[in-house]
C-alpha cells in the first residue's frame, strides 16, 4: 500500500513547495511593488525614521521617562512632526519627490545629530540662540567636537544611507507617478491631528507644559526633538519682538516684586569694604567637591583650600551656579547685574551689545573706582568686547594684550600661569580704589594639559572627560597661590576684598557613573546631581570676621551682597538676588530649568527632596503648599528676569544718582587703552605705579612656568 501511494506523497510535497515558493514569491514581489510606490518609498523613510529617533531617544539622551504614559508618549512623539516634515516631498513628484524627502531626512538627521553631541557635554539641546552666538564662542569648538563624538553617533545616518543605496542600485525603482494633492493635504492634516493628540496626552501627564516649565528636556520628551526645534525658532521670536512691544508699564510688575522682597543690610558686615580694591578671580569650571579633594593622597587644590580656610575669608558651601546655556556668560551676568540667564541662548551674545544695563562696573565707576576686565581669550568670545562696554567697564585686556608664543597657549587661550604674570603689568597701572576681573581658562573643558604641566595624577573613573579635570583644576590651584602671592608681595593683599567664584560645573550630569565614583558613592540620584551643582564663592578681607557660611545662595545673590560690604546702597536697583549675609533672606535657589533647591525642600524635575535627599513621594498639605509657594517664586523671578532682558526694561528706568552709560565713553583697542591709562595716571596718581615711584611690579610676580623658564 505505502508503495503505491508514495508517487502521490511526492506530488503533494512537490506541489506543496511550489505553493510555498510561489507565495514566497508573490509576497516579495507584492513587498517590491509597494516599495516601488511614492506611497511605498514614504512609508519606509517615515518607519526608519521614526524608530532612529526613538532609538536615540533611549540610547543618547537622558530624558527622565518614569511610568509608562511617558514611555508610550515617548515612543509616539517623533511620528507628528517626522510625518508634517517628510509630507513635505509629497507635493512634488517624480524624482523631485525622492530628492527632497531625503534632503529633508538628512537635516533632521543632521539636527538630531548636532543635540547628540551637544546633549552630551552640556545635558541640554541646541537652541537657535546658541548657534547664533557660536561665532563669539567658537574657539578651539573643534576639538571639544572630536573629544566628545562616539562612533555610534553617525548611525543616526544610517538609515539616509540605506535608502540612497537602495534607490542608486535600483533595488528600489523611482516611480515618476504624479502624487494627488488631496492625498498630500490629508498627510499633513494627519500630521496635526496627530499632533494635537500628542499635546492633549503631554499636558495631561505634564499640566501647563509650554507655559511653566523652563526645561528643554520635558519639551523633547513629551513632543519631541523636532517640535523643540520649532519652538525654540517661536521663542526666539518672541523674544525679538518683545523689545518692541515693551514699555514702561511693564516694569510696575518687577518694581511691585522687588517691593515686597527686599531684605535689610547685615549691620556686621555693612561697608566693611568700603573704599577697597575688589577683585574677582574667576576660577573656570571650578565646582565645589574640588575643595579639600584628595586623589591618591595629594590635595587637589591645597591654595584654594587655604584661602577657603583662612580666619579672614567668608566661605559659602550652599552657593550654586544657576547657568543655563550661556554658561560662563550667564555667571557674569548674574555676577554684574543680579539678572538670570535667558531659557535660550546667551544675554551677552544676544542683547549685550543693545540693552541698557545698570551693572556693578558702571555703579563703581560712578563711584570713582577705576575697572578692569582681564581674559587671555580674543575679546569678542561670548562678545565680551561690546557686552563690557554696555556694563561700562573702562578697560578690558584681552588677548591682544599679552605676548603669545605656541606653547603659551592651550584650549581656550593662555594657560592661567603665563596669563597672569603677564596681566600684572597693567593692572599695577590702574588707579586705586579699582575693581578688577580676572577670568581663567585652563580648567575649561576638555580638560586637557600638556605633560610639562601636569603635577598630580588623573582620577580614575574610566571617563576619559572626567579624569583630567583635577589635572587642570590643580594647574590653575597653582596659578591662584602664584597671584596671591603676588597680591601679598605688592601690597594689593592687605588692601583688597578679594571675592574668588567658579562660574558653572565643570562635569556635567551625563557622566553619572564617574560623578559617583567621584563622591564615594555606589549611584547617585537627582538631588545629589542638584547637590553637585554647588561652586565655591569666598570673600577674604584682612579684618573680616570669616568662616563658612551655610545659607543657601547662588551667582544671582552676588552683586547685592558685595555692593552692601562696600557700602553702596541698592535699594533703588533693579536685582533679583538678595545680600547672602541678610538675616531675613529668602534661601530659595532658583535654576534656570525652573527647579530649584533649598534648607527644607528641593524640587527637581517632578520629584520632591527633602535637606537629607530623601525622596518625598507623600506630601501632607502644609508641606505641598511650602514646595508650591518655592516653586512659584521660582518661576516669577525666572519670568521677571526674562522680560527685563527681552523688553530691555531699564531703558524706562534710571536708579537714583546713577548715569546711563554711553557705550561710545570705551575703546578697547591696545593703543588707545594704554594712552588713557597714563592720563588715568596723571589725573589720580594712586596706581602701584605711582605709590612705587614707577617702580614695576611685574617681577614680584614668581612663577614656575616651565614656558617661561
Amino acid at each position: 500500500m505505502n508503495s503505491i501511494l508514495k508517487p502521490f506523497r511526492a506530488l503533494r510535497r512537490k506541489s506543496s513547495d511550489n505553493f510555498q515558493k510561489n507565495s514566497s514569491n508573490n509576497s516579495s514581489k507584492n513587498w517590491k511593488n509597494i516599495l516601488n510606490t511614492r506611497t511605498g518609498f514614504f512609508l519606509l523613510t517615515l518607519f526608519l525614521f521614526w524608530m532612529k529617533t526613538y532609538f536615540i531617544y533611549l540610547s543618547k539622551f537622558n530624558l527622565g521617562v518614569s511610568d509608562t504614559a511617558q514611555k508610550i508618549i515617548l515612543f509616539f512623539n517623533p511620528i507628528p512632526t517626522a510625518l508634517l516634515l517628510l509630507g513635505i516631498a509629497l507635493y512634488f513628484r517624480g524624482r523631485k519627490f525622492y530628492w527632497t524627502l531625503l534632503i529633508i531626512d538628512f537635516l533632521s538627521s543632521l539636527w538630531l545629530f548636532s543635540n547628540i553631541l551637544y546633549y552630551r557635554e552640556f545635558s541640554d539641546f541646541l537652541s537657535i540662540g546658541i548657534i547664533k552666538s557660536s561665532g563669539s564662542v567658537s574657539n578651539n569648538l573643534g576639538l571639544s567636537i572630536m573629544e566628545i563624538i562616539d562612533p555610534t553617533d553617525f548611525m543616526v545616518f544610517a538609515d539616509i544611507i540605506i535608502l540612497v543605496l537602495l534607490l542608486v542600485f535600483k533595488v528600489i525603482k523611482v516611480d515618476k507617478s504624479r502624487g494627488k494633492l488631496l492625498s498630500s493635504v490629508s498627510v499633513s492634516l494627519l500630521a496635526m491631528a496627530l499632533f494635537g493628540l500628542n499635546l492633549t496626552a503631554a499636558d495631561k501627564d505634564r499640566p501647563q507644559l509650554l507655559t511653566r516649565t523652563f526645561d528643554n528636556n520635558y519639551i523633547v520628551k513629551y513632543l519631541g526633538i523636532n517640535f523643540y526645534a520649532g519652538y525654540n525658532a517661536y521663542q526666539n521670536y518672541q523674544q525679538s519682538s518683545t523689545r518692541a512691544n515693551a514699555s514702561s508699564n511693564d516694569l510696575n510688575n518687577v518694581l511691585s516684586y522687588l517691593k515686597n522682597n527686599r531684605v535689610g543690610d547685615n549691620v556686621s558686615y555693612y561697608g566693611k569694604a568700603k573704599g577697597k580694591n575688589v577683585f574677582i578671580f574667576h576660577l573656570e569650571s571650578f565646582q565645589q567637591f574640588l575643595i579639600d579633594y584628595k586623589v591618591d593622597g595629594q590635595e587637589v587644590t591645597p591654595n584654594i583650600n587655604k584661602f577657603y580656610h583662612d580666619q579672614n575669608t567668608l566661605s559659602f558651601d550652599n552657593f550654586f551656579n544657576q547657568v543655563g546655556q550661556g554658561k560662563t556668560s550667564d555667571a557674569e551676568t548674574m555676577l554684574e547685574n543680579s539678572l538670570y540667564g535667558l531659557p535660550t541662548g546667551s544675554v551677552m551674545t544676544e542683547y549685550g551689545t543693545s540693552n541698557t544695563f545698570q551693572a556693578l562696573p558702571a555703579i563703581l565707576d560712578q563711584n570713582g573706582y577705576s575697572t578692569a576686565a582681564f581674559h587671555g581669550d580674543v575679546g569678542s568670545f561670548w562678545n565680551r568686547d561690546n557686552t563690557y562696554k554696555s556694563w561700562g567697564y573702562q578697560h578690558f585686556f584681552d588677548e591682544d594684550f599679552y605676548k603669545e608664543k605656541t606653547n603659551y597657549n592651550i584650549g581656550y587661550g593662555l594657560k592661567d600661569k603665563i596669563f597672569l604674570k603677564q596681566a600684572v603689568q597693567y593692572l599695577q597701572q590702574l588707579p586705586q580704589p579699582f575693581y578688577a576681573k580676572i577670568i581663567t581658562l585652563t580648567n575649561h573643558y576638555p580638560y586637557e594639559l600638556d605633560k610639562i604641566n601636569q603635577s598630580i595624577p588623573k582620577t580614575k573613573t574610566g571617563d576619559q572627560t572626567v579624569d583630567g579635570y583635577v589635572q587642570t583644576a590643580h594647574y590653575l590651584d597653582q596659578a591662584f597661590g602664584e597671584f596671591i602671592q603676588y597680591l601679598k608681595k605688592s601690597g594689593l593683599y592687605d588692601n583688597s576684598m578679594i571675592v574668588v567664584y567658579g562660574d558653572h560645573y565643570g562635569i556635567s550630569n551625563n557622566h553619572k557613573k564617574a560623578i559617583a565614583q567621584l563622591l564615594n558613592k555606589k549611584s547617585v540620584s537627582s538631588y545629589d546631581l542638584a547637590m553637585f551643582q554647588k561652586v565655591p564663592f569666598m570673600i577674604h578681607l584682612n579684618g573680616l570676621k570669616g568662616g563658612v557660611n551655610h545659607t543657601y545662595g547662588g551667582e544671582i545673590d552676588v552683586m547685592p551682597t558685595l555692593m552692601d560690604l562696600m557700602g553702596l546702597k541698592d535699594d533703588d536697583y533693579i536685582q533679583l538676588g538678595q545680600d547672602l549675609l541678610a538675616n531675613n533672606r529668602n534661601q530659595t535657589v532658583a535654576f534656570r530649568d525652573g527647579d530649584f533647591v533649598s534648607p527644607t525642600y528641593s524640587k527637581i524635575g517632578s520629584k520632591v527632596y527633602n535637606n537629607q535627599g530623601k525622596l518625598m513621594t507623600n506630601l501632607s498639605g502644609a508641606e505641598k503648599q511650602q514646595v508650591d509657594t518655592m516653586q512659584n517664586r521660582t518661576t516669577k523671578v525666572l519670568s521677571l528676569s526674562d522680560k527685563i532682558v527681552t523688553g530691555d526694561l531699564l531703558r524706562f528706568y534710571t536708579p537714583s544718582g546713577f548715569k546711563k552709560v554711553n557705550r561710545s565713553d570705551y575703546n578697547y583697542k591696545y593703543n588707545e587703552t594704554m594712552k588713557e591709562l597714563k592720563e588715568e595716571q596723571k589725573k589720580k596718581k594712586t596706581s602701584l605705579l605711582d605709590e612705587d615711584h614707577g617702580k614695576s611690579t611685574v617681577d614680584l610676580f614668581q612663577t614656575d612656568a616651565p614656558e617661561l623658564k
